[in-house]
């Protein structure tokens, strides 16, 4: 039996007993302690976290979960790590991502669904009253949900775009992927008034409180959703603190949740939005190329090293990171979600 003692971003210390065959994550749960986790196989990244001192065995996993850099800077994933000593380990989130209770699992109705991109829809879920959560939608600004269809198929995990509220209001953007079980149900059946199960929230895509550094939100597609979801919690709260987002998309129509993006500029004064098109038509007046290009670029004449919240592709995570560790951030202060189709 090993002692492995996680740190949280905010400094916090969880400690749990861990066996040589468990896995991280499962010891965590054994001692009740639910940390961030989604796919559980090494495929998604996120219960990835730093090691700062023992060692571990590392089972197979996916590269676009854990990189061979982030590898190399020290990090490792908990559902695929096994202890091979006591361990000291760093999260990249706070005390608050972490459960001591299973995940909740809730029921919610399909409120409203409609196109708003070329490929994209917005979905706007209703949680149902439940005797032990009641109504009210709580989460942390940037973690995500697992649904589950209403015939019990398949499940898929998408991030929330809204602010945590009382009337129990969930919000998501989703990008219909060809011959994907859910995208199927969401283009050919679903229906208003149909039940979903949901699961969490989950995630520690969240945003560091105690860093007074400026906040530059980095994101491709429907990566946007988790971005606007820490803004608005932002405009709710009248954050003072320097903020820039970069969204970016390959075509000018598939650019969606604009009207959202207005009103956080009259929510937040100081934010500064760059809408990115790699393909524009000949008309767009705004940056023609990548989110990270435009990033790049910001970074030249950024008077201060900002924090970086990146969300998208695995290929949009890795050049973010790039660019941002080239231009002076430290690796541990870009923080990440990497989006993979579903």
């Amino acid at each position: 039996m090993y002692k492995v003692s996680l740190l949280t971003r905010d400094g916090a210390t969880i400690a749990f007993d861990a066996e040589p065959s468990d896995t991280l994550l499962d010891a965590a749960e054994r001692a009740s302690i639910y940390l961030p986790s989604s796919c559980r196989e090494g495929g998604c990244g996120a219960c990835r976290v730093s090691r700062e001192s023992g060692d571990v065995e590392l089972m197979a996993y996916s590269s676009v979960a854990l990189s061979e850099d982030e590898r190399m800077a020290g990090d490792i994933l908990l559902c695929r790590a096994q202890p091979r000593s006591d361990l000291a380990l760093r999260a990249p989130f706070d005390e608050a991502a972490v459960g001591f209770a299973p995940v909740p699992k809730r029921r919610a109705t399909l409120v409203a669904i409609e196109p708003v991109g070329s490929g994209t829809l917005r979905l706007q879920l209703q949680y149902k009253d439940d005797p032990t959560f009641g109504r009210a939608a709580q989460f942390t600004a940037g973690q995500f949900i697992e649904l589950t269809l209403p015939d019990g198929s398949s499940k898929r995990s998408y991030s929330l775009a809204n602010a945590p509220n009382w009337d129990g209001t969930l919000e998501l953007f989703i990008r219909l992927q060809p011959h994907g079980a859910f995208s199927d149900y969401l283009r050919d059946r679903a229906a208003i008034g149909d039940t979903l199960l949901v699961r969490g929230p989950q995630g520690q895509f969240t945003l560091d409180e105690a860093s007074a550094a400026p906040r530059w939100f980095v994101v491709g597609g429907t990566g946007l959703a988790p971005a606007l979801s820490m803004l608005r919690q932002m405009g709710e709260f009248a954050d003072p603190r320097s903020c820039r987002l970069f969204f970016g998309v390959n075509k000018v129509d598939e650019l969606f949740a604009l009207d959202a993006i207005d009103s956080l500029k009259a929510a937040l004064p100081q934010l500064v939005v760059t809408l990115c098109v790699w393909k524009p038509e000949k008309e767009w007046r705004e940056f023609t190329g990548t989110p990270v290009e435009a990033l790049a670029q910001a970074l030249l004449t950024a008077p201060e090293r900002p924090d970086i919240y990146v969300c998208g592709p695995p290929a949009l995570i890795a050049a973010a990171e790039e660019a941002g560790r080239s231009a002076g951030v430290p690796h541990d202060r870009i923080f990440s979600e990497k989006f993979t189709a579903a």
